[in-house]
């Protein structure tokens, strides 16, 4: 018999912790910074998701180590308005409760666990573990944050999900054989999630956890 386990591997940003703004606004500050004028507010909120330094090469077609430094310091001023989604930690509880394992993956760094989990309000042991960035050489929609999340903390990917909320997530999450429920307080559109391949849409993780027994989530 299999030691391998359901569990959910899941997104933060946007996801769990409503940051895709703040984060947009940061990035583009310091793109402006770096004399990256041209690059439009909504360029930057369809790239979120993606690690850093991709990003800013996603959204300039080069490399600029400054312009990921500037966006750390901007988007530090932030910190006080970070907030997570109703009902984001009852979800997760939720989740553990039902015998899944529940793993972050995020393109964050690893240090940014330390206030990401406060921040949600999720206690430490119904989270199993994390990746992120410092993990893997390629950043979303590469598959390697997903499959180390899952190779990692020993889950069954044929009983397992991805919850995220851009299509760098749903894309990712194909890539490395989980289906991926999609959440739409990110700002990313239904029709967009779905039409990179999301199984399910929702509208936030209260709505979720309001119809946990018909996802695929909670059939795990």
């Amino acid at each position: 018999m299999s030691d391998l386990t359901p569990g959910v591997v899941v997104d933060v940003d946007g996801t769990m912790l409503d940051t895709n703004y703040l984060h947009t606004i940061a990035w583009i500050r310091a793109l402006r910074d770096g004399g990256y004028d041209d690059v439009s507010m909504k360029q930057v909120h369809d790239a979120i998701g993606i690690a850093s330094g991709e990003l800013v090469e996603h959204l300039t077609g080069g490399q600029d180590d400054a312009v990921s430094s500037a966006h750390t310091s901007h988007y530090e001023a932030f910190q006080d308005d970070i907030r997570a989604f109703p009902k984001a930690a009852d979800l997760l509880r939720a989740c553990h409760e039902r015998g899944l394992r529940v793993v972050i993956a995020t393109s964050g760094q690893k240090d940014d666990l330390d206030w990401m989990l406060p921040a949600i309000g999720v206690e430490e042991d119904i989270v199993s573990g994390a990746s992120t960035s410092a993990d893997v050489e390629k950043a979303k929609p590469a598959p390697d944050l997903i499959q180390v999340a899952i190779d990692d903390h020993g889950l069954d990917p044929k009983r397992s999900v991805a919850l995220g909320d851009t299509v760098w997530d749903v894309q990712a999450a194909e890539r490395a054989g989980v289906p991926c429920i999609a959440l739409t307080c990110g700002g990313i559109g239904e029709a967009e999630l779905r039409e990179a391949g999301a199984v399910e849409v929702w509208a936030d993780p209260a709505d979720l956890l309001a119809h946990l027994g018909e996802s695929r989530l909670g059939r795990l």
